[in-house]
């Protein structure tokens, strides 16, 4: 529960994942000691997860968004723990309350603009809240555009339709993994504006994995990660600011545990 009472859109609680075992382990998220990733994702904001290379940041969005399961701790989206699903309803909670938005698009080629933007629905075997579907390809500029494939499409038009996609089921998460890392910097400030748009417009709760300070710059909260564990966030970040805590993070700050900055260090008073 939130200070206000309200069950947070998502929470994470002892987060560790490691991949192969003895001295082959690599801790992926979490420390040496597997200590695990605490945190909480309150309804209607836009967090930005940010960290150097390496860091954790996908992996722990990932687990956040039930597309990979953590070898330890819990996730839960709203009131519902992803550890206690079995597969068919772990799909099925995918395609209907969470939205995604990836680097790659992964629009179908074969399918138009329309029909890309529906599928999740289509496939859920819902009908499509036309309201709701006018509202959004309208606010994304993509009435003159429903009738191309992706091969017709820029870009920024290609994500400009996985974001509608990740839009119009209106889903309770809409998760970023690098939604601009493969545009320019227009396309990248509209495909943003409209993730921006969809927490203070329409409600949504939206996380990004990026590397960008600009992009991060349009959340309200931007968690940094190192060596698997949270270090720090900032709060109203601006570009500057960002860039300032990366290069911290970049350098690294040895500590007992050898992770780098110990967890709150760079936390703001």
């Amino acid at each position: 529960m939130s200070a206000h009472g309200q069950v947070p859109a998502a929470q994470a609680e002892g987060l560790v994942k490691t991949y192969g075992s003895g001295a082959a382990k690599v801790v992926a998220l979490g420390g040496d000691d597997l200590t695990g990733v605490d945190l909480t994702l309150p309804r209607g904001e836009f967090t930005a997860i940010m960290g150097p290379s390496g860091s954790g940041k996908s992996t722990l969005m990932h687990c956040l968004a039930g597309l990979d399961s953590p070898t330890s701790g819990s996730v839960h989206i709203g009131a519902t723990e992803l550890g206690g699903l079995g597969d068919k309803a772990l799909t099925e909670l995918r395609r209907d309350r969470i939205g995604f938005v990836f680097q790659s698009f992964n629009l179908v080629p074969t399918l138009t603009a329309a029909e890309n933007i529906t599928l999740p629905v289509d496939i859920a075997g819902r009908a499509v809240d036309r309201d709701r579907y006018d509202s959004v390809i309208d606010r994304l500029g993509l009435r003159d555009r429903l009738g191309h494939r992706p091969s017709e499409l820029s870009g920024g038009q290609q994500q400009r339709v996985a974001c509608a996609r990740a839009l119009v089921g209106a889903p309770e998460l809409v998760f970023g993994d690098e939604p601009t890392g493969n545009l320019d910097s227009r396309s990248s400030g509209e495909v943003l504006g409209i993730l921006r748009d969809a927490v203070d417009v329409l409600g949504h709760t939206v996380v990004i994995v990026t590397h960008e300070p600009s992009a991060a710059a349009y959340a309200d909260r931007v968690v940094f990660l190192a060596d698997g564990r949270i270090v720090g966030e900032l709060r109203d970040p601006t570009a500057d600011s960002v860039l300032d805590r990366m290069k911290v993070l970049d350098v690294g700050t040895p500590t007992s545990t050898g992770h780098g900055a110990a967890d709150g260090e760079y936390e703001d008073a």
